[in-house]
């Protein structure tokens, strides 16, 4: 949709709207953002919510500064890097621990989005959260999304009673077409909003959270771990603002979340490493076939991964500026065959500022895994603000714990820690700590063009965030695709493992059978992401854009439509 007065894109119509609203009575972006992932909680409880965390990438007019919130969750201040392994030091069972109250985190999200309004908003607290309110308790008609998210998880879902009374209907997934509302999370939000957000970081609603992650009510005959978290962790916990990472392709800015989120980083480090192939073969990335695109895309993006699971953490003195710096994908990149695929896993390489060799590396490692789930949204406004925000609980349902009374899900986002060093004898920067954020795949990225905001982008789907992002950004800048179109293209995500990840879609191309004739080794790995984007146009005039098909479609509004 093309219009004026501000723009708002998610994956659902009803959380859009809300975002819309905001922008119509005069809220800006951050007011936008605040309100449509407040109202997402709703509609996508097993996407995000109030016991999640995120990231927020945020460009502020009056300052013409891009800035970053990370509300990512922390683990308990009793985590070791040996929390996840049995006592002869392997890894437990990760279903076992995602199902459980040792995989939740202390939640972010409600700490970003009163920062957010804080630092950039104009509207209250109370006001921000009002719409979702009215939401959980009105009710949402359930669409087949969201219906077939409940029905995949409601043999998890019946081992906890209160996540089966809120979210199952006699046992079974709500029908298509049906109303579904949440008087419990109405009440969380209207608790929220009338006590402030130090209720859930020192009030009952806290408590409530400790009690449920650290003793879960189970059905008769289930036991799960209990987890580790205090009222003390939740009063320490901080959003924080950060810098964002800042990185250049085509003559654009490219701004994305740092550390603990490994986005910002391997997007840059994956547009880099286009610019280098570009560089050594002569040939613009505009120019070349679909095959030797799609060729170079996923070398960039295997690459990128194999540097980011080596060095990228929440840990000190992460090579930040290195692995973003083109001298380093230039020398990534001299080991680019155009005839060829590297061989799987590609080694990491060393980002140590001396650029002058073409050793290929020497160590190579397994790729680890990620929850495919998370949310995304957009948002500007007439004053020229843009908001780029990724939400989470981790996979599908999170932990699959629901506090009781609050008709909220919590994270299990600290699974998202490696149990084990990935490489033995190899530092590994993602082991679990105390007080520690998980590494993330959340790329929300802004993009600026002559110190104004051009597009804003992300997406959910874990790990396939990542290259999800990367493609929509190529797909668009270089391939002549519009912006719906490079949304809408069928997905490759190359992360370094020993295939590579298809939609069916593509699977089924020539494009397919070409790359595998180049060594590409491709498997199934059903639907890749749900991209959002806005386009700033100039003079107050935007174009929203959602995925179309990915699940059931996005939802994408400007205030006033161009007729």
């Amino acid at each position: 949709m093309t219009g004026s007065g501000g723009a708002v894109a998610s994956v659902d119509r009803d959380a859009s709207q809300v975002g819309i609203d905001v922008l119509a009575r005069g809220g800006n972006a951050a007011d936008a953002a605040v309100a449509t992932a407040a109202a997402l909680g709703v509609t996508e409880p097993y996407s995000a919510g109030i016991g999640g965390g995120g990231f927020l990438v945020y460009y502020d007019a009056k300052t013409k500064k891009v800035s970053t919130i990370d509300g990512r969750e922390t683990a308990p201040a009793t985590f070791t890097e040996n929390t996840f392994r049995k006592p002869d030091g392997s890894a437990m069972d990760f279903n076992t621990v995602v199902n459980s109250g040792l995989s939740i985190g202390v939640p972010g999200t409600p700490a970003l989005w009163a920062k957010a309004l804080r630092d950039y908003g104009t509207l209250s607290w109370n006001e921000a959260l009002k719409p979702a309110e009215r939401l959980a308790a009105k009710g949402f008609v359930v669409d087949q999304t969201f219906h077939d998210q409940t029905a995949q998880n409601a043999a998890r879902f019946s081992k906890f009673p209160e996540t089966a009374r809120v979210f199952l209907r006699n046992g079974q997934a709500p029908a298509v077409g049906s109303l579904f509302s949440n008087p419990d999370m109405a009440k969380a939000y209207r608790t929220l909003r009338t006590h402030g957000v130090d209720e859930l970081y020192r009030g009952r609603l806290g408590e409530a959270i400790v009690r449920e992650s650290n003793a879960p009510h189970t059905a008769p005959g289930v036991s799960v771990m209990g987890g580790q978290m205090t009222l003390r962790d939740l009063a320490s916990y901080r959003a924080l603002t950060k810098a964002p990472i800042h990185s250049s392709y085509k003559g654009l800015d490219v701004y994305g979340m740092p550390v603990p989120s490994s986005g910002g980083i391997a997007v840059a480090e994956i547009l880099n490493l286009m610019k280098a192939y570009e560089d050594r073969t002569g040939t613009p990335t505009s120019k070349v076939s679909d095959v030797d695109y799609l060729h170079r895309f996923s070398e960039a993006s295997a690459t990128a991964f194999a540097d980011r699971n080596r060095y990228v953490g929440d840990v000190p003195n992460v090579p930040v500026s290195e692995l973003v710096n083109p001298a380093f994908a230039a020398e990534r990149a001299c080991l680019f065959d155009p005839n060829k695929a590297q061989p799987r896993p590609i080694p990491f390489g060393e980002p140590d500022g001396s650029y002058t060799s073409c050793a290929p590396g020497t160590t190579a490692q397994k790729e680890p895994y990620e929850g495919l789930s998370t949310t995304h949204l957009v948002a500007t406004d007439r004053w020229g603000n843009m908001a780029s925000y990724t939400l989470t609980i981790e996979q599908t349902g999170g932990s699959g714990i629901t506090v009781p009374g609050w008709g909220f899900l919590l994270n299990n986002e600290l699974t998202d820690f490696n149990f084990t060093p990935l490489t033995p004898g190899v530092p590994d920067p993602n082991l679990p700590g105390p007080g520690k954020r998980p590494r993330s795949s959340m790329s929300p990225t802004i993009l600026m063009q002559d110190g104004k905001p051009f597009l804003a982008v992300g997406s959910p789907g874990g790990a396939t965030i990542i290259t999800s992002v990367a493609q929509t950004v190529l797909g668009y800048l270089d391939r002549n695709l519009s912006l719906v179109d490079a949304i809408a293209a069928p997905r490759l995500s190359s992360r370094n493992g020993s295939s590579e990840g298809a939609e069916p879609a593509f699977l089924a191309s020539p494009e397919a059978a070409g790359l595998q004739e180049l060594g590409h080794k491709l498997s199934d790995a059903g639907e890749i992401g749900a991209v959002t984007a806005i386009r700033s146009l100039g003079h107050d005039r935007f174009e929203a854009a959602a995925e179309p098909v990915r699940r059931g479609g996005g939802s994408a509004m400007v205030v006033r439509p161009t007729r």
